[in-house]
């Protein structure tokens, strides 16, 4: 891994079914600096009847199309596609994941030894996909967009149930409306979600920008989740609401800081700050013309930079002490100045 928050670059359909694009997304995303390129894996057929409509937030992208199995059909990848995927990621030295959408296809995943495991929003209710999952006995990534607290809960329990250890569960919070207003974004429900759970989080971000995901690494996030294109401007359903290759850098390069950032949760004295001590701080000076034998007031001592002397903290332990020498003011007061 590249950090300790694992980057997770989310293709998802923005190859728009054609190979090509799907290879070049792998190329941008190992460039970015991900741990891992995501796909999604579907048989539309599996997956849809034909009385689904797409989301409105797919309308204006998509031409004419209003039925789902339409459009999931133009975005469908090939058995033989995910291993020339495989191939691909090897290759530019990226992970490769990809989320099942219905249980022929996650029987398909499973054959392709993945290290892991994404279960998508709209499957957390889906019981017999929990239990299909659970039973690969892999890691695995739980996204909660649509979901309430004993939604989740049913689902951990599901997939607990079902022989996943619970440290090997990591909970996504998320919302699915792209983009995701930032007065919907709710990030705070992240830390409720590993209070309550007692697991490692993260966030899965569909909001326009990078400003949310950096602040969900700030505040814990094991695993961050972010959808991004070769360019907005193509046609497809998710494009408006993924980060464009640059975008995409930036974030991950963003997050890498963070991550350096937060450290540990001691408080420490820094090398790269030692050197700044004697610039910053202060000592106690002599604040005018003193004389030999003279007992110190208060108002005889001053504080000044440098602060390679004594230190003010210290200041009420020479007031009434009797000084062994003339002082001139700004001298730097040592202890062998004092009687």
């Amino acid at each position: 891994m590249r950090g300790k928050v694992k980057i997770i670059a989310e293709a998802g359909v923005n190859h728009n079914g054609i190979l090509r694009n799907a290879m070049r997304l792998i190329e941008i995303a190992a460039f970015a600096g991900a741990d891992f390129v995501k796909f999604q894996t579907f048989n539309t057929n599996e997956l849809v009847t034909e009385a689904a409509g797409i989301a409105k937030y797919q309308e204006p992208n998509n031409g004419k199309i209003t039925r789902q199995q339409e459009m999931l059909r133009s975005l469908e990848l090939s058995e033989n596609d995910h291993y020339e995927l495989i191939k691909h990621c090897k290759k530019n030295d990226i992970g490769f994941l990809s989320t099942a959408f219905d249980i022929p296809s996650l029987r398909f995943l499973n054959k392709l030894d993945l290290e892991l495991f994404k279960i998508p929003s709209g499957e957390i209710t889906n019981l017999p996909y929990l239990k299909m999952i659970a039973g690969f006995g892999k890691p695995i990534i739980l996204s909660t967009g649509m979901s309430t607290m004993d939604e989740i809960d049913a689902a951990v329990n599901t997939l607990i149930k079902n022989g996943i250890n619970k440290r090997d569960i990591t909970i996504l919070h998320c919302n699915t409306e792209y983009p995701t207003p930032f007065n919907d974004v709710n990030l705070l429900a992240m830390t409720s979600i590993k209070k309550h759970f007692d697991v490692n989080v993260g966030y899965s971000d569909h909001t326009l920008g990078v400003e949310v995901p950096i602040a969900a690494v700030a505040l814990g996030a094991a695993i961050i989740e972010k959808h991004f294109t070769i360019d907005r401007n193509m046609s497809g359903p998710d494009h408006k609401a993924s980060l464009e290759p640059d975008e995409l850098r930036d974030m991950v390069r963003v997050i890498r800081n963070i991550e350096l950032a937060l450290g540990s949760k001691e408080k420490l004295v820094t090398e790269s700050e030692l050197k700044n001590k004697i610039i910053a701080r202060k000592s106690i000076h002599i604040a005018k013309k003193i004389s030999k034998d003279h007992i110190l007031q208060e108002e005889d001592l001053v504080m000044k930079r440098p602060g390679d002397g004594i230190s003010p903290m210290r200041l009420y332990e020479f007031v009434g002490k009797k000084v062994r020498i003339d002082c001139d003011p700004n001298h730097k007061l040592r202890e062998e100045d004092i009687l």
